[in-house]
């Protein structure tokens, strides 16, 4: 497991995936606006690509978020768009309901570039988020992130086109907290 402050990302777990499912995928609004694609049900007892981990996927590593006191799974974090070559991924996190405005969010954003800058030894990581993710901009900011731009109108999401943010962090930028 990883650590960060307040958080831990572990591997997904069998029984992690009903509760995701349920408070992250099931919620329209909530998964239209952290999806690239329009949202649609999902049979239950499938194998939904957005939850479970294909070992065997090299452009992707999807964790678990649980809280470090008590190991209770509050969300989930991605690393995707992995780019071996040129040395990048992008990252994206969804926290359940419950566990968001607590700082988690900023907390896994930290664990990730740990990862990412540490672990996996690249030069770049990026966020893309609606520019109305207040909560997403402030967590990757105050991780160092710097915003590269806005892609103007280009996430449809429920009945209309918003802006999305990019952001960016070097990894002579980076600024690692305590060990994770």
């Amino acid at each position: 497991m990883l650590r960060g402050d307040k958080v831990g990302l572990r591997a997904r777990h069998e029984d992690d995936i009903p509760v995701l499912r349920a408070e992250l995928h099931d919620d329209v609004v909530n998964s239209s606006r952290s999806e690239a694609g329009p949202w649609r049900p999902i049979t239950p007892g499938s194998q939904d690509p957005r939850l479970v981990v294909d070992e065997k996927q090299e452009r992707s590593v999807q964790f678990s978020v649980v809280e470090l006191e008590g190991g209770t799974l509050i969300g989930t974090a991605t690393m995707w768009g992995i780019d071996t070559h040129n040395r990048f991924a992008h990252l994206g996190l969804g926290l359940l309901p419950a566990a968001r405005g607590k700082g988690y969010g900023t907390d896994v954003v930290a664990v990730l570039c740990h990862y990412g800058f540490t672990v996996r030894g690249f030069q770049r990581l990026q966020i893309e988020t609606l520019a109305d993710n207040d909560a997403m901009l402030r967590a990757a900011e105050r991780n160092g992130f710097v915003r590269e731009g806005v892609l103007r109108s280009s996430a449809w999401v429920m009945g209309r086109f918003l802006d999305e943010v990019l952001l960016g962090l070097l990894v002579q930028e980076w600024r690692p907290a305590a060990e994770p």
